[in-house]
C-alpha cells in the first residue's frame, strides 16, 4: 500500500485549493460550511446553484471517465479532491446520491442509452436523485422487498412503499428495487432495478420529521406509478446484482471526504473545549484524544480499502460502516459532555435554533441505524469476513 502523494498529485491539491477557496469566498460564501448532518435544509437553492457551478467548473463526479463528463482522476487525486472539499467547508453536496451511486451503477450495468440519458444531468448537476431500497419491512434485509412491478406493455407499473428515502421531497428520480417475480426463490431473485421520475402520477412524497426538527428522510409510496421498460438497469429479475453493486460504489473515495467532515466536527469540539475550560478536566482531554486516535485509524483503514488489489471490496471493507457510525455517535455524546449546562440552550437568535453541536449529537442517533444498523453490520463481519454460521432465523 503506497500512500503517498506525487508531484502531480500535490499540484492537483494546489488547484483544487485555490478554486475552493476563491468559490467558497465569492458568491457562494454564504453556503459555506452548510448542508451538514442535522442541517440539511439549509439553503436548498443556494446549494442547488452550487451544484451547478460545479458542474460548470468541471468539479462534478471527478473520478468518471472524462467521455462521460467527469476528469478521470487517479484514486490519490480523487482522494485530495474530497478531502480539500471538505477542508474548505464545502456545502453538503445535494447531488451525491447521483453521483456516488445511482451514475456508477449506470456506467457499470447501464446501457448506452441510458449512459447518454442520465449521466449528463448528473454531471451538469440538473437532475437530482434519490435511493428506493428500504421498505417498512425490508430496511437492513433488502432480499425482502416487497414493492412490486406488474408488466404495462413494454413499461412497467410500481405499486409499494418506500421508507427512508433521503432527499426525496427534492429529487427529479429515484432509482427502485421492485419485485418483479413473487414466485422466485431464493427471495433475493425476482428482483429488478428501475429508474424512475418522482415527479409523476402515482407518486406521493411525504417527509418524516426528525429530532433535529428537520426533513431529510421520506416515505415514498406507489400506486401504479410508470417505470419506462428502457429504464430498467440490467436483466429482468436480475436487480440483485445491480443493487449490490450500488452499495459497493457506497465504499468510494468520497468517504475521505466524510472523515474530513468529522475532522472539522472535532475541531470544532476541541475549539469549544478551549473556550469553557472543559480541556482541562483529565477525562475529558482523555476522551478528545481517543476521538483523534479513532479518526486516524478509520482515515488509514479506509486508505488501506480503497488501495486493495482486487474487485471486490476486502474483509477489512466490512468494518467500515461499523466503525464509523460508533465513533461518530461517540462524538455526539462528547459534544454534549463538553458543552456542558450549555447543552440545554439553543441559539438565541433567531427563536432559540439548535446549535451546529446541538445537530451533530441528535443526528448521529441515526447513524448506527441507517444504511444497515450496527447490529446487521456484526452479522455481516461474522458471517462474510470471518465465516461464522449464518444467524438461525425465525
Amino acid at each position: 500500500m503506497d500512500l503517498r502523494f506525487s508531484d502531480e498529485d500535490e499540484a492537483f491539491r494546489a488547484e483544487a485549493r485555490a478554486w475552493l477557496t476563491e468559490a467558497l469566498e465569492g458568491d457562494f460564501a454564504g453556503v459555506r460550511g452548510r448542508g451538514g448532518p442535522g442541517d440539511e435544509h439549509a439553503l436548498f437553492e443556494e446549494r442547488l446553484a452550487w451544484e451547478q457551478h460545479l458542474g460548470r467548473s468541471g468539479w462534478n463526479c471527478v473520478g468518471w471517465p472524462k467521455e462521460h463528463g467527469g476528469r478521470g482522476l487517479s484514486l490519490h487525486q480523487q482522494v485530495i479532491w474530497f478531502e480539500e472539499y471538505a477542508r474548505a467547508g464545502g456545502p453538503g453536496r445535494l447531488g451525491h446520491i447521483g453521483e456516488g451511486l445511482a451514475g456508477p451503477t449506470i456506467l457499470h450495468f447501464g446501457t448506452p442509452e441510458q449512459q447518454a440519458r442520465f449521466l449528463p444531468p448528473i454531471v451538469a448537476g440538473t437532475e437530482l436523485w434519490a435511493q428506493g431500497y428500504s421498505e417498512p419491512n425490508a430496511g437492513s434485509d433488502l432480499a425482502n422487498v416487497q414493492t412490486r412491478a406488474e408488466r404495462d406493455g413494454d413499461d412497467w407499473r410500481i405499486s409499494g412503499q418506500k421508507v427512508w428515502t433521503s432527499l426525496a421531497h427534492w429529487s427529479d428520480w429515484v432509482f427502485v428495487v421492485a419485485r418483479t417475480d413473487r414466485e422466485a426463490t431464493p427471495k433475493h431473485r425476482g428482483l429488478t432495478y428501475f429508474l424512475m421520475p418522482l415527479r409523476q402520477e402515482g407518486v406521493e412524497i411525504r417527509p418524516i420529521r426528525q429530532v433535529t426538527g428537520t426533513s431529510e428522510f421520506n416515505e415514498v409510496f406507489f400506486d401504479g406509478a410508470l417505470a419506462r421498460g428502457e429504464h430498467v438497469v440490467g436483466a429482468v429479475n436480475d436487480g440483485w446484482k445491480v443493487a449490490m453493486g450500488t452499495l459497493a460504489f457506497e465504499r468510494g473515495a468520497s468517504t475521505l471526504g466524510q472523515q474530513m467532515h468529522f475532522r472539522n466536527e472535532l475541531a470544532h469540539l476541541v475549539a469549544e473545549a478551549r473556550r469553557n475550560g472543559r480541556i482541562d478536566d483529565p477525562l475529558i482531554r482523555q476522551r478528545l484524544a481517543a476521538a483523534h486516535a479513532g479518526l486516524e485509524i478509520m482515515r488509514w483503514n479506509t486508505l488501506r480499502v480503497l488501495s486493495a488489489d482486487s474487485v471486490a471490496p476486502p474483509p477489512a471493507a466490512m468494518v467500515t460502516k461499523l466503525y464509523w457510525a460508533t465513533w461518530h455517535r461517540d462524538l455526539g455524546e462528547l459534544a454534549m459532555d463538553v458543552l456542558g449546562p450549555e447543552a440545554l440552550l439553543g441559539e438565541q437568535e433567531p427563536g432559540y435554533e439548535l446549535t451546529a453541536l446541538q445537530r451533530l449529537f441528535l443526528f448521529t442517533r441515526s447513524d448506527t441505524i441507517y444504511a444497515g444498523s450496527n447490529q446487521i453490520q456484526r452479522n455481516i463481519i461474522g458471517e462474510r469476513a470471518l465465516g461464522l454460521p449464518k444467524e438461525p432465523t425465525v
